[in-house]
């Protein structure tokens, strides 16, 4: 018999990507552990939205709603910019966080193609 921890489930339901639905705006890649005591799963996580004047505004916000718990812990891995153009059916991914250094911009562009997978979804290191 095979037995999950709490943490585990929870992370098995956490959105892998969300973002907004259009525009150009920041993102941050977010990693999410479990605290739980013998359970060393992770998932990283894509967050962006338009409404951030900072990464760390993003990070914060979503750090608190998944640590509140206390069964998960989250560090940020990176960030960057998102161009989301929903009309032409492309994302890309670029640049980098001030605050947190530049983010892993192939493993976020996986994680967009699997939530947009009729997109083109490219990605750089150019630009802020």
């Amino acid at each position: 018999m095979c037995s999950q921890t709490k943490a585990a489930a929870i992370m098995a339901n956490i959105p892998r990507a969300d973002i907004d639905p259009s525009g150009v705006f920041k993102y941050v890649l977010i990693r999410v552990y479990s605290k739980e005591e013998g359970d060393d799963s992770e998932i990283d996580i894509v967050r962006g939205y338009g409404w951030a004047e900072y990464h760390g505004d993003i990070y914060d916000k979503v750090a608190y709603e998944l640590e509140e718990g206390g069964l998960l812990e989250c560090e940020c891995v990176g960030g960057g910019r998102i161009r989301h153009n929903p009309d032409a059916k492309k994302i890309h991914v670029y640049g980098y966080s001030v605050g947190y250094g530049r983010a892993n911009h192939a493993v976020t562009t996986e994680k967009l193609k699997d939530l947009y997978p009729d997109y083109e979804v490219t990605w750089d290191n150019e630009g802020y």
